[in-house]
């Protein structure tokens, strides 16, 4: 029943909306800040509900750890689609998330992400893909953060396993000079994926850690900072394991 209760109020969500998208759209022509905010606004709404519909409880570690004075990538771990509901509800910041390119060819859902600052990553075009790593630096250089997950899709593995690095969306915070900060989150898989096609109320850990500067990294780890950002938040996992 729970199930049914979510999947409606999405298909509520995007096909209904269509009036207030094309309002948006016209906004975004005159004044693309205040059209964002009223997106954010909107999405934000409907996250909220959406997690208080699937009984989920989020417990939040680390908020204070997110500069208030500028952008910064966020990098974490990506288990489930509820994933992009909790980061953009604990995160309270301009964001935009980098997401696969099929994400684009979902109707209205992709327009609102686009509304929001989302790009769409062609990871087998190399060109096409460096254009979007560079209109993401573009963004965080005007003050929107982002949000990766650079395991490339969701793992399916394990609780406590993570899926390899890919290093390129890193070059966002190299070449911004931002800070990154790196996501841990324990048990979302749970909420939907462990269970399909069941919502399950669960308990889920999330975990901001301490900002990570490439410039005041050594030369060493700085050659290998997908790996490095991926075993600071593997071990997080492990550490908060505990607590669910």
């Amino acid at each position: 029943m729970k199930t049914l209760g979510v999947g409606i109020v999405l298909m509520v969500a995007l096909f209904f909306c269509l009036p207030y998208h094309l309002y948006m759209k016209q906004l975004w022509k005159k004044n693309p800040e205040k059209s964002w905010e009223k997106a954010r606004r909107f999405v934000s709404g409907f996250f909220r509900f959406e997690l208080k519909l699937s009984g989920c409880k989020v417990n939040v570690i680390g908020k204070e750890n997110i500069p208030q004075d500028g952008p910064v990538l966020f990098v974490g771990n990506h288990r489930s689609y509820f994933d992009i509901l909790i980061y953009h509800e604990a995160i309270g910041k301009p964001l935009g998330f980098l997401a696969k390119k099929e994400m684009e060819k979902i109707p209205l859902l992709s327009t609102w992400m686009k509304n929001l600052y989302c790009l769409f990553l062609d990871r087998d075009n190399m060109r096409e893909g460096l254009k979007t790593i560079l209109q993401a630096i573009d963004y965080v250089k005007n003050g929107i953060s982002i949000c990766i997950f650079p395991e490339g899709t969701r793992n399916n593995g394990e609780e406590l396993s993570m899926l390899p690095f890919r290093d390129g969306a890193l070059k966002i915070a190299e070449k911004t000079g931002c800070a990154i900060i790196p996501i841990s989150m324990n048990n979302t898989a749970d909420i939907f994926e462990a269970h399909f096609p069941r919502v399950k109320k669960v308990h889920v850990v999330i975990e901001y850690g301490k900002p990570i500067y490439p410039k005041e990294l050594d030369k060493e780890t700085r050659k290998h900072l997908g790996i490095y950002c991926h075993d600071l938040i593997q071990d997080t996992i492990k550490k908060n394991a505990s607590l669910i």
